[in-house]
């Protein structure tokens, strides 16, 4: 039954709309439906109800039947590829979502096509049921989720009949976990594709009965370290039982990988079949880590380091050079004229003085020198090994570095300049907490005495830690 809605039509296009739908009607594949030139329903089959739960009557007097049966996350692009139907007439076949009656989700393949007849066109619908196939695709994602992590699972495929283990093997063929299978010959048995990806194989290789000895000639070259890696899996195999601790190993064009083995018992007790190996490409895994670690450890704006490996550095530091008997530099750094920046043009304005100053700065920063962001517009350089000359001579490079950074904000010129305090160990401070407080001591006289120049601490060891209150004639840095 063919439902219309309720406009008036003259005859001849009543019968280019039969014409139409006829057609449609004809060869109808799941679902159907046609939409005239301004994208309004003109007919939809019967069997969107048993997709959707929608009768079509419900569906042709909706005033968006995007809005009623697709889902929202799919609907803007179902949109976009309507229209660019309209347009251009290009044919659009995408997987999309109906919602329906009850709530529920029902995925189909829906293909678009637009349909010239008379000078008119239309636009047709042809959507086909895959919603078991996408439940199948679920069920297989939580398989190979669930073969990772359990290798008895593995083993316990590989006993089935040989139906079974092709079935196996394309399901282990999709997963990122390199796969190889000896028999108690040492020969291969099975191995997947990404071990073949691992190792660098190509993807046609033919393994099949090749000797364990023969393979590992083949991926010599690969390996980084062939010597250390061999001697673990001779160390692995002379063992014999249980199953390997993961073991790390470096490949010749950088990748990380891991692997794992364990004896593939047989069904008489203790009687071993053949050993399995696994292997897992890590080298991503390591390499977030790595980010997570440098994003905890430096400063967002600046990449600096920050206060937290401020303070790891400066107690190792400070351990070794009691160890050895040297000295340590300390020079804290506060700006000048940093806080009417931020007041007159915002902390855009400050955000690129702070960045300026610290690729500035680490320019002239040599190899054993750390520069450290503490918060706001304070930094820190630590210097392992160091002497009073040649600390102030840094202190001096710094003030004039600073001082030489022009800006420009809003057509108006505008500068900083440093105020440094230096501190020295063990001469004022015989700890991480001393010498920080000597240095900041310092860089107050700095400000104190006119600012932009440098001070050398003149504490001595075992005097208290702890900062005096600030004076009257000696202004927080944070105020500048």
């Amino acid at each position: 039954m063919i439902l219309w809605p309720k406009r008036a039509a003259s005859d001849e296009a009543v019968n280019a709309q039969d014409d139409y739908c006829r057609q449609v009607a004809e060869g109808v594949h799941g679902v159907e439906a046609l939409f005239d030139e301004q994208l309004r329903l003109l007919w939809i089959s019967p069997s969107i109800e048993r997709v959707t739960g929608y009768a079509p009557a419900d569906c042709l007097v909706a005033q968006d039947l995007f809005a009623l049966i697709v889902h929202e996350s799919d609907r803007a692009h179902c949109t976009r590829a309507v229209a660019q139907l309209a347009a251009d007439g290009l044919p659009q076949d995408f997987e999309l979502r109906f919602v329906r009656r009850d709530g529920e989700t029902a995925w189909v393949a829906s293909h678009w096509r637009r349909v010239d007849s008379g000078g008119h066109w239309r636009l047709r619908l042809s959507a086909e049921d895959i919603q078991a196939r996408k439940q199948a695709e679920y069920k297989l994602l939580e398989t190979v989720t669930e073969l990772r992590r359990a290798q008895a699972l593995r083993e316990h495929y590989l006993l089935r009949s040989n139906d079974e283990r092709q079935r196996l093997a394309a399901l282990l063929n999709l997963i990122r976990l390199g796969i190889l299978f000896m028999d108690q010959d040492k020969r291969v048995l099975y191995y997947n594709r990404a071990m073949l990806e691992i190792w660098g194989y190509p993807p046609d290789a033919h393994l099949i009965g090749t000797r364990e000895s023969v393979v590992q000639e083949t991926v010599r070259p690969q390996l980084a370290d062939p010597d250390a890696y061999f001697a673990h899996v001779a160390e692995v195999v002379e063992r014999r039982q249980g199953v390997s601790d993961a073991f790390e190993f470096r490949l010749v064009d950088g990748r990380i990988v891991t692997d794992r083995s364990a004896v593939v018992e047989g069904s008489v007790e203790g009687h071993g079949i053949g050993r399995v190996w696994i292997y897992e490409d890590v080298t991503e895994a390591r390499r977030i880590s790595a980010r997570l670690v440098e994003m905890a450890e430096r400063d967002p704006l600046t990449n600096l380091y920050n206060r937290r490996r401020f303070h790891e550095e400066l107690e190792r530091t400070l351990a070794d050079a009691s160890r050895r008997g040297h000295a340590v530099g300390l020079l804290g750094i506060d700006l000048d004229g940093f806080k009417p920046i931020n007041d007159a043009f915002g902390h855009q304005a400050g955000d690129e003085v702070l960045v300026r100053l610290a690729e500035r700065v680490s320019r002239i920063v040599r190899r054993h020198e750390m520069f450290f962001r503490i918060g706001g517009d304070e930094f820190a350089m630590l210097v392992p090994d160091a002497q009073t000359e040649e600390l102030a001579e840094l202190a001096g490079r710094l003030r004039e570095t600073v001082a030489g950074l022009r800006f420009c904000f809003e057509g108006k010129d505008a500068g900083v300049t440093a105020s440094i305090g230096i501190a020295v160990f063990p001469d004022n401070g015989l700890d991480a907490e001393a010498l920080i407080a000597a240095a900041d001591e310092a860089m107050y006289r700095s400000k104190s005495e006119g600012r932009d120049r440098w001070t050398l601490s003149a504490r001595t060891a075992g005097e208290s830690a702890r900062m005096p209150a600030s004076s009257s004639d000696e202004p927080d840095s944070r105020e500048e």
